[in-house]
């Protein structure tokens, strides 16, 4: 199967059927020759990151209805026009193919001449103006919904808010696995010549521009001695301030990334509750944990959600992680496309729920912290303003003992805003929650 068709399946099944984007790659992928799976992600996720552009621009050309598996075959075509760097005529050509391929013969003069004008028109210069209004504008050219651009424009400002939505998190973020020293890190990735450079945000860690192939082809990695995890997670991990011999609880663990970072910060002493709702992704943590060596952990399939009085001030610490919208630009660009305003008015009475009931299993001086991979005001900030409201045994504890010097000062007052414009990482939130008694 060729990169554009298996390309075009997974597209129609995340558009068409609703499929997360991860799983659908995964599926699609099977079929693929080994040489043609980077090309293959790459237009799935090219176009899925553009999709709303993609599609101004086709509107633009293709005038009246534009039956759905045509749509997707243009879809790919102007992704890789516009934003893979391809040759004009090998972009057209591969679009008229992929159409008559898909058993859409009759239409492949059709599919000719839209790709045709619009490479056309992009090389002269002259394609149909953008939207003036700033909110209309973003939507198109980044692809997250009107109801948040808004927010960010009221609460940072227009040019603010552009750059942030433009911006994506570069590069790998790795780190060592315990009992694998960084200096062993350091001296594999300079011995296979891999461009790096320290993290910022959290000691220990490594930003690779590249791996020289597939991460998980490295030896290091099948080892068990590196894995790959974002900056921001690991903060949130090191803002537990974990000890050795902690009880740790990290309810929304999958897919255990967090739970084994917890883990080598204690040194491989102590306990971890993992808890996950789904036992998929339960499995999903004990295989994680089964590859980086971790055996101090718990692995349960349990709603964080529902309170369980047994376990009220068992834990030490506690990390609610929890489920979010994932409008932080991360590796998911389909969540732009999920996300209303009524599914985060949803996302934050759970993770409200999750929080609170959470907390309860707190011991007196213990701490919690709560994170999630978006901004949204919703979310984050007014999450935690309505838990202390209604919870005086708990207050916000600062984070600047876990933050670099230049970022001291944002996390004074307990909570913290990661944005990829400034940080270089994905949109990410961050509260520190003590409890006094």
């Amino acid at each position: 199967m060729t990169a554009e068709r298996a390309a075009f399946e997974i597209l129609t099944r995340i558009t068409r059927d609703g499929a997360y984007s991860n799983l659908a790659l995964k599926e699609g992928l099977s079929d693929v020759r080994p040489n043609e799976i980077g090309r293959t992600t790459a237009l799935v996720y090219t176009a899925l990151e553009h999709i709303d552009h993609c599609d101004f621009i086709i509107d633009s050309y293709a005038k009246g209805r534009v039956h759905s598996s045509i749509r997707n075959v243009l879809r790919l075509g102007v992704a890789e026009l516009f934003f893979m760097d391809a040759p004009d005529h090998a972009v057209c050509n591969r679009a008229v193919g992929l159409a008559r391929e898909i058993g859409k013969a009759k239409l492949t003069g059709f599919v000719n001449g839209v790709m045709r004008s619009i490479a056309r028109d992009r090389a002269s210069g002259s394609l149909p103006e953008l939207p003036q209004d700033f909110i209309e504008r973003m939507r198109i050219v980044s692809g997250y919904p009107a109801f948040l651009i808004r927010e960010y424009s009221t609460k940072y400002g227009e040019a603010f808010t552009e750059e942030l939505l433009l911006k994506k998190a570069e590069g790998i973020s790795l780190r060592a696995v315990y009992p694998v020293g960084e200096d062993k890190l350091v001296s594999h990735l300079d011995d296979a010549g891999v461009k790096y450079r320290r993290s910022r945000i959290v000691p220990g860690a490594f930003i690779a521009e590249s791996m020289n192939g597939s991460v998980k082809a490295d030896e290091l990695f099948i080892s068990g001695g590196m894995t790959v995890q974002s900056e921001s997670a690991m903060l949130a991990c090191r803002c537990l301030d974990l000890k050795k011999g902690m009880n740790v609880l990290d309810a929304c663990a999958a897919p255990g990334g967090k739970t084994a970072y917890i883990s080598d910060l204690m040194e491989r002493t102590g306990s971890i509750s993992a808890w996950d709702i789904h036992p998929h992704r339960v499995e999903l943590i004990k295989n994680t944990l089964g590859r980086l060596g971790v055996t101090n952990a718990e692995c349960e399939v349990r709603d964080a959600s529902v309170p369980d009085e047994g376990l009220n001030g068992r834990f030490d610490a506690v990390l609610c992680d929890v489920p979010c919208s994932g409008l932080g630009g991360g590796s998911k660009p389909d969540s732009k496309m999920r996300r209303t305003k009524e599914s985060v008015d949803e996302l934050s009475e759970l993770q409200y729920k999750i929080l609170s009931t959470c907390s309860e299993y707190v011991r007196p001086g213990g701490v919690l912290v709560y994170s999630t991979c978006t901004i949204s005001e919703k979310e984050n900030e007014k999450v935690i303003e309505r838990f202390l409201n209604g919870n005086s045994a708990f207050i916000l504890d600062p984070l600047d003992d876990f933050l670099s010097d230049d970022m001291k000062e944002r996390g004074r007052s307990g909570m913290l805003q990661l944005f990829p414009n400034v940080d270089g990482t994905e949109g990410f939130f961050i509260a520190r929650l003590k409890r006094m008694v």
